[in-house]
């Protein structure tokens, strides 16, 4: 925002070439307390190279600064607060926002080049369960957050479509499964045959070496194998759709782990012309000695691959195809060993573009304290969920609003969003617990809370009638003004999101907005006819605009009326 851009321009040319623009518009930062001003620049990280006290710096800076955005600026010990200067502000941000609408925030970062996203990817012939909703959701989230700061989002569902589990499939359905049954309720019924399989290998794990040797079968394009494993996997594909429809997740391309079978030779044989390939055990790896990691394990004793040939190969495909500027891997921190690797396995091979590959990690849910487990069948299905949580905001609204028009399409909008919203309102990296009543109370920090709170706004501009153009004049009074500066925030908010990969700044930042307009709306008259009720109008117009704006970027529709 140019409040913010041009606080930074005039410490920059006060400092004479001390520090950049971009480091003063990073060190830049919104004060504790309100009295303390609006913005504040400290000068701590001054004090050795202009050999002064951060306080003299400081007193410096302040009596040099002026512009006809800040009302004063002063020092308060190492600081320099800036105090903004409301009406002006206020008039510039407001015009701003009716202009530019759903525009508003935009950045042009990325300049077109292409991001690819590794998210979701579920494992085929397991249910889609919650325990793959934050990959889903943080991912989708990333994906809109990259487009809005100018980059093109490639979304990948990189399916778990391979590997040994498909031979533990085939020996448990072989053993134990039915044609007549599974074809009734193929996920659920293979699912219990995946938990029957771990449960007798417990005692007879000669089962662990049959379900080797027909995933080996599958490699090498056995028959039998290859049918049940197609068979597996299009009636995963048809559940996983009815999911991602009821999300309104989309992705450019499934390619899964198989996908990568008939391309895995040609990263073999260019680890090898590169010398990388070393023995160890029987097995082929990559030595990570010098970076204090174990090996990267390209190919069993047996000569079957690993995640991480297919990994490489998916990486060098991608790059090929995309030609991606950065590659972004939404995956649980349980996996951040395997990506280490294979980023440094790529960079062994010369890649420079393998240095903009990035782990995105993740928490786990829990259920009762306790992370699920499809191995031992404690899951919770996604699909389930989705559904109580529509039901239950059905039921909400029939209470609260019984003669609301289009009830099954807003339900839908507020079960949907206040599970993703449950999920990105926390910081990525923290477990999550899932508890679908918490996720659906119209108050506190929940999705709903926001949805209401955008329905609210685009109800008193229902009342006023307002069909003209709103043409703000500015406004000075507290209310309105911390309603405004976190206005002004959005486009700061987007950039952090994207550079530190998190969407809950946007979701926190949401919930703030929601606050202060809901202390707003409480404390002015919006609709009272005087000189300024068209700048309030404005404000509220400008609340709805950044509130759909951020809903969207999460993922999350935003209701008219609730």
């Amino acid at each position: 925002m140019e409040v913010l851009e041009a606080y930074a321009k005039e410490i920059t040319k006060k400092l004479d070439g001390a520090l950049p623009y971009e480091t003063v518009c990073k060190l830049i930062e919104k004060p504790k307390f309100q009295e303390q001003g609006d913005l504040a620049f400290p000068c701590f990280s001054l004090a050795k190279s202009l050999r002064k006290a951060p306080t003299v710096i400081a007193e410096d800076l302040a009596s040099k600064i002026q512009s006809e955005l800040f009302e004063h600026v002063d020092a308060n010990g190492p600081y320099v607060n800036c105090f903004l200067n409301k009406k002006t502000v206020s008039k510039n941000v407001l015009e701003t926002i009716l202009t530019e609408c759903d525009h508003y925030g935009s950045l042009d970062i990325g300049k077109g080049e292409k991001i690819t996203l590794d998210l979701s990817s579920p494992n085929i012939a397991k249910p889609f369960s919650m325990g793959h909703l934050r990959s889903t959701v943080i991912g989708n989230s990333l994906a809109n957050i990259v487009e809005k700061c100018g980059y093109q989002p490639v979304r990948i569902n990189h399916l778990g479509d391979w590997g040994t589990q498909f031979g533990k499939l085939i020996v448990a359905y072989m053993r134990w499964g039915s044609d007549a049954i599974v074809k009734q309720n193929p996920i659920k019924e293979l699912l219990s045959l995946y938990v029957k399989f771990h449960d007798e290998a417990e005692s007879k794990p000669e089962l662990e070496d049959e379900a080797r040797l027909w995933f080996k079968k599958l490699e090498d394009g056995d028959e039998e194998a290859t049918l049940l494993w197609k068979w597996f996997r299009d009636e995963s594909l048809k559940e996983f759709s009815k999911i991602y429809e009821l999300l309104d997740i989309h992705f450019d391309s499934y390619n899964g782990e198989a996908f990568y079978n008939d391309k895995m030779d040609n990263t073999i044989k260019l680890l090898s012309e590169q010398n990388l390939l070393s023995t160890s055990e029987g097995a082929e790896v990559v030595g990570l000695e010098e970076y204090n990691l174990p090996p990267c394990l390209i190919k069993k004793s047996d000569g079957a691959t690993l995640y991480a040939t297919r990994d490489l190969t998916a990486a060098l495909y991608r790059q090929n195809n995309y030609r991606f500027k950065k590659a972004l891997y939404v995956v649980g921190h349980e996996q951040s060993l395997h990506f280490k690797q294979i980023f440094l396995v790529l960079e062994k091979l010369g890649y420079e573009w393998a240095k903009e590959m990035v782990h995105i990690p993740f928490g786990f849910i829990l259920k009762d304290g306790k992370k699920m487990s499809t191995r031992k069948g404690k899951i919770v299905l996604l699909e389930e969920v989705i559904r109580d949580a529509i039901d239950l905001a059905h039921k909400n609204i029939e209470e609260k609003n019984p003669t609301l028009a289009n009830k099954d399409e807003v339900a839908k909008m507020v079960g949907v969003g206040s599970i993703i919203f449950h999920d990105l309102k926390n910081d990525r990296l923290n477990n999550v617990e899932f508890s679908l009543e918490e996720m659906l109370k119209f108050e506190g920090t929940t999705g709903p809370y926001v949805q209401y709170t955008h329905a609210r706004a685009c109800s008193i501009l229902r009342k006023s009638g307002s069909g003209e153009t709103l043409n703000p004049i500015g406004l000075t009074d507290a209310h309105s003004w911390s309603v405004i500066k976190l206005l002004m925030e959005f486009p700061t908010i987007i950039e952090r999101s994207l550079s530190s990969y998190e969407p809950s700044q946007i979701a926190k930042y949401l919930l703030e907005l929601s606050q202060e307009f809901n202390k707003y709306y409480s404390h002015v008259k919006i609709l009272i006819e005087d000189e300024e009720m068209n700048t309030r109008l404005a404000v509220v117009k400008a609340v709805t605009t950044v509130l759909k704006e951020g809903l969207r970027l999460l993922g999350i529709k935003a209701p008219e009326e609730m």
